[in-house]
C-alpha cells in the first residue's frame, strides 16, 4: 500500500488548507481509494421523500454518477463525524436535521468506507455548497437503481436497502438495572437513575455492536427509552435518552412502551431481569435481555 497526494492542478475541493486525509490510498493491486484515513458517506433517509443522492461532477472519481454525499475522513475524525461533515459540506445538511441509526463499514484492510444511515428528523432542502455536486435530489428507494450509480454505491446499495427500514429500540427497566448493583442507590434513587441515563447516553453515542442486538451490519444507534418510577421520577429530562415516568406500575409502563414501539415497526429489546415482566414483554413482541447484558455493554 502507498499514499499519493493530489498533484498540483489536479481537481480537488478548494475549501481551505488540505487535510492530511485528502490523499489516495493505492493498494498493491493498483486500485486507488480516496482518503488516507478512510472515507465516509451519509445516507440521509426521509420516509416520505426517499434517499438524498448527489450527482457527482464529471471531473470527480467516477464522475457523472449518482452516489451519497461523502468523502475522505480527516485525521483523528470518527467515521460518523466524517459522514456528517461531508454531508454538510457537499449538500448543506443542517445541524440536527438527521439522526444516525446505523453505520455500515466496508473494510478492505488497506482502506475503509463507512456509510452512516441517518433518519431525517427536521425536513430540509439540500443545497449545492461546493463544486463536487451537479445536482442533489431526494430519490425514492425503489427508484435509486434507475440512475447511473457510482460503482461503490451500486455494490453497497442492495445491502443498505435491506436494512433501510430496520429501526432498533431499547427499553430499559431503570429500577431493575440500578438495583442490580449494591452501590447505595437506595439513598438517592433519582441520582442513581441519572447516572444510569448518562451512561446509556454515552453508550448510544458510541453505538451498539450489531451482534449484541442480533442485527446485521456493524454499529447501531438505537433509540432508547428509560422507564423510571417512584422517587426516581424526579430525574431530569435528557436530550439523547427518552425518559418515561411511570404514573403507577413501572412494569405496566415498560410493557406499554415496548408495545408502542413494536406497533410502530421497531425491533425492540427490553432490558430487565424480572422474569414475569420479561414474559409480558416477550408476549408484546419484544426481545428481552437481562441487566447483565446492559452492564457489560456499559463497561466496554
Amino acid at each position: 500500500m502507498t499514499i499519493e497526494y493530489p498533484r498540483p492542478g489536479e481537481p480537488r475541493r478548494p475549501s481551505g488548507p488540505r487535510d492530511p486525509g485528502d490523499a489516495w490510498v493505492i493498494a498493491d493491486s493498483g486500485e486507488r481509494y480516496w482518503g488516507r484515513f478512510g472515507a465516509a458517506g451519509l445516507l440521509a433517509y426521509d420516509r416520505d421523500r426517499g434517499v438524498l443522492l448527489q450527482h457527482r461532477v464529471s471531473w470527480s472519481h467516477h464522475g457523472d454518477t449518482w452516489a451519497l454525499p461523502g468523502g475522505a475522513r480527516h485525521q483523528g475524525e470518527s467515521a460518523r463525524a466524517g459522514a456528517l461533515r461531508e454531508a454538510q459540506e457537499e449538500a448543506g445538511v443542517p445541524d440536527g436535521a438527521v439522526r444516525a441509526r446505523l453505520m455500515s463499514v466496508l473494510d478492505l484492510e488497506v482502506w475503509t468506507y463507512a456509510t452512516v444511515i441517518a433518519d431525517v428528523v427536521e425536513p430540509f432542502e439540500p443545497v449545492i455548497s461546493d463544486p463536487e455536486s451537479v445536482a442533489l435530489e431526494w430519490v425514492p428507494a425503489e427508484k435509486i437503481t434507475d440512475r447511473p450509480l457510482h460503482p461503490g454505491f451500486a455494490d453497497a446499495w442492495p445491502q443498505l436497502r435491506a436494512v433501510l427500514e430496520v429501526r432498533p429500540a431499547i427499553v430499559v427497566d431503570a429500577a431493575n438495572v440500578v438495583g442490580s448493583v449494591p452501590d447505595g442507590w437506595w439513598r438517592d434513587r433519582a441520582g442513581a437513575a441519572a447516572r444510569l441515563i448518562d451512561d446509556v447516553a454515552q453508550l448510544l453515542s458510541a453505538g451498539v455492536g450489531a451482534a449484541a442486538l442480533g442485527l446485521p451490519e456493524n454499529t447501531w444507534f438505537p433509540e432508547t427509552s428509560v422507564v423510571v418510577e417512584g422517587h426516581a421520577k424526579a430525574v431530569a429530562d435528557h436530550d439523547r435518552v427518552r425518559i418515561v415516568r411511570a404514573p403507577a406500575s413501572g412494569d405496566d409502563t415498560i410493557v406499554d412502551e415496548a408495545r408502542r414501539l413494536v406497533d410502530d415497526g421497531r425491533t425492540v429489546a427490553v432490558v430487565t431481569s424480572d422474569r414475569e415482566l420479561a414474559s409480558r414483554c416477550s408476549e408484546a413482541g419484544a426481545a428481552v435481555h437481562g441487566t447483565r447484558w446492559l452492564r457489560d455493554l456499559l463497561a466496554q
